[in-house]
């Protein structure tokens, strides 16, 4: 169980690169907020990977913080990118 956690952990990091190259890529600002959000995702698997591996109950509570960050950072930027007034 421990080789498959750190191998989802590896697979993790890798899609973290490939957000990382469509933030700088990516034509338009959509693009960069749906990679950005990735790194939240990601961010909580991670956590939540990592939890499992070091048997530490309080990472689950860090993954749910950092769940309700990212939302709160997408809401925000899509508030920001196309305001209120564009509805």
């Amino acid at each position: 169980m421990r080789v498959t956690l750190e191998a989802l952990a590896v697979v993790l990091l890798i899609a973290a690169g490939m957000g990382m190259i469509r933030i700088a890529l990516g034509p338009t600002s959509a693009d960069r907020m749906l990679a950005s959000m990735l790194f939240g995702t990601v961010g909580v698997a991670l956590t939540l990977v990592l939890g499992a591996l070091e048997d530490i109950p309080a990472l689950v509570d860090m993954a749910i913080v950092f769940a309700i960050l990212a939302s709160v950072t997408a809401v925000a930027f899509v508030e920001r990118a196309w305001g209120a007034g564009d509805r």
